[in-house]
């Protein structure tokens, strides 16, 4: 007996020692997050953190103040704005609702949302300079729109609040609901790209995804997530922001930085889906568990929703339905980060190590940086830094180039990196080079020559251009010197020239003037980075 009573001790101490270890170990991650987040204080905004190890809560921190006015501190329980987080929540409601048996992620987006239009797809080389090219026929060659083009960002849907902002109403100053979003697709006459081609990030497809959950369940999509999300994980305090006049308890306000201090930068809008996810770090990590412990759906429903997209022609891409699957310094990472005015979030999850982090902020920084800051410090030795570097190129390369796809200008210096992206370039000689992503897709570039164009030569881009697709008019004009935009209500956008006919210009993006059989300027082209050809045509 006196044996036993002997080993039983040893066991007590040695469940204290592991105890003790474990719970210095704990101390030793806490005070390292500290560090992470130790520019925000009772001064600044800040951020909320969460990290949950093998399911289950590991740390909750807030950092900073909610409410800079009311002197209301951020802690684990504050809820913020989570952006295109929000996503993969809306695609999941999609999920359930083929699961059901009421829709497949295959069926043409149309057969819900009659309004759209049977798109055509874009002209060939639509934003090359030169002879303005003839429309197509609606739907020739092009894949239909799904819905699965819709979560997967491949639909070539340009971006409805880039076009609002062409069009001279930014999402700032106007109260934007599905109503004005319905409305201004309804009026684009082409794609980026035609369906399942490419893929380019589209708030659009996961707006349109979130009124034909509403559409088929029949139930408002804030009450559909409630019931068939939120309230079966225990995520009590997330919510959509459907209302942005409604009032919510425990909201932190979300700022930007001046050259003052901070000024207030709230979403004042009630369009949701893309975005609009009302939450906090805890609920975030009930959610990700959620892909482990199958409480809504089962594991299949959690494998197709972090499974890769794949294009027409059977290439993935790192997208699944709502999610980034990707890695992350040679461990497999699933992520979104999201930002909506003030607010920056990003929540990841690393599954083979059962590892979640949730990062919210309620000020205009890089929460994905610190979400993989504080995985870092929980990973340890686990993440290897990435020592591939980019090949040299020469010299002869440098010099202006331009994207045979969307016409945009691009500078090649072999000194700096950054023009390379997340691409590897092969150059063709020294006038042409294909820029090809991890998934296989070549984007095409060729040797344009800068341009500095007399005042009387910018004189034939004087003019009034309109466009149906923005339901706006441009002012092209030529002041002191200097070609401009002018841009409803009072902008007026200088125009930098960068190769012949292509100028750049700030807020618009690129600006790409086209020219008819005979020479004239008769239309031109806004070009960015979510709307790849634009037209405005000269009355």
């Amino acid at each position: 007996m006196l044996r036993g009573m002997k080993s039983l001790g040893v066991l007590a101490v040695a469940v204290a020692l592991a105890g003790s270890l474990a719970s210095q170990a704990q101390s030793g991650f806490e005070s390292q997050v500290d560090r992470v987040f130790a520019k925000w204080s009772s001064a600044t905004p800040g951020c909320a953190v969460g990290v949950a190890v093998d399911g289950k809560p590991a740390l909750a921190r807030g950092y900073g103040m909610a409410d800079l006015e009311h002197d209301v501190t951020i802690t684990p329980e504050t809820i913020f704005e989570a952006g295109s987080v929000s996503k993969q929540f809306t695609a999941a409601s999609v999920l359930l609702l083929a699961r059901d048996g009421k829709l497949s992620l295959d069926d043409p987006v149309r057969k819900y949302i009659p309004e759209l239009p049977n798109y055509a797809p874009p002209a060939e080389n639509p934003a090359a300079p030169g002879v303005s090219p003839k429309p197509q026929a609606a739907n020739a060659g092009a894949a239909p729109l799904s819905i699965r083009h819709l979560l997967n960002h491949t639909s070539g849907l340009r971006d409805w609040g880039s076009v609002s902002a062409i069009a001279g109403w930014p999402r700032t100053t106007r109260v934007y609901t599905h109503a004005h979003v319905l409305e201004i697709v309804s009026h684009q006459h082409a794609l980026n790209f035609p369906s399942g081609t490419q893929w380019s990030y589209s708030n659009t497809g996961f707006n349109l995804a979130a009124i034909i959950v509403q559409r088929v369940s029949g139930q408002p999509f804030p009450e559909f997530t409630k019931q068939r999300l939120f309230q079966p994980l225990g995520m009590s305090q997330t919510s959509w922001r459907d209302d942005y006049t409604r009032i919510v308890k425990g909201r932190a306000i979300a700022y930007s930085t001046a050259p003052e201090g901070f000024r207030t930068n709230m979403p004042f809008e009630n369009v949701y889906g893309n975005g609009g996810l009302l939450t906090t770090v805890g609920d975030l990590l009930k959610w990700n568990e959620n892909f482990t412990a199958h409480t809504v759906g089962d594991a299949a429903f959690a494998a197709e929703q972090q499974t890769r997209g794949t294009f027409n022609d059977g290439r993935s891409h790192g997208y699944g339905l709502g999610l980034f699957i990707g890695t992350y310094k040679g461990l497999n990472e699933v992520d979104h980060s999201g930002s909506t005015a003030g607010y920056s979030a990003f929540l990841t999850r690393f599954p083979d190590q059962r590892l979640s982090v949730a990062v919210l902020c309620n000020v205009s920084t890089n929460a994905t940086q610190l979400a993989h800051a504080v995985a870092d410090v929980y990973l340890g030795d686990r993440v290897k830094p990435s020592t591939t570097k980019a090949s040299a190129v020469g010299a002869d390369v440098a010099g202006l180039y331009r994207s045979t796809t969307t016409g945009l200008p691009l500078a090649i210096a072999p000194e700096k990196e950054s023009w390379r992206g997340n691409r590897t370039w092969t150059f063709e000689g020294k006038d042409a080079a294909r820029a090809t992503d991890e998934f296989g897709t070549v984007e095409r570039y060729e040797r344009v020559a800068p341009v500095t164009p007399a005042a009387q030569e910018l004189e034939a881009y004087a003019g009034t251009y309109a466009s149906s697709d923005a339901e706006t008019e441009m002012s092209a004009a030529v002041e002191s010197g200097v070609l401009v935009l002018k841009q409803r209500p009072d902008v007026i956008v200088t125009l930098t020239p960068a190769y012949r006919d292509a100028f750049g210009a700030r807020s618009l993006g690129t600006v790409i003037f086209r020219r008819d059989r005979a020479g004239r300027v008769n239309e031109f082209s806004v070009v960015q980075d979510r709307v790849w050809d634009l037209r405005f045509r000269r009355k």
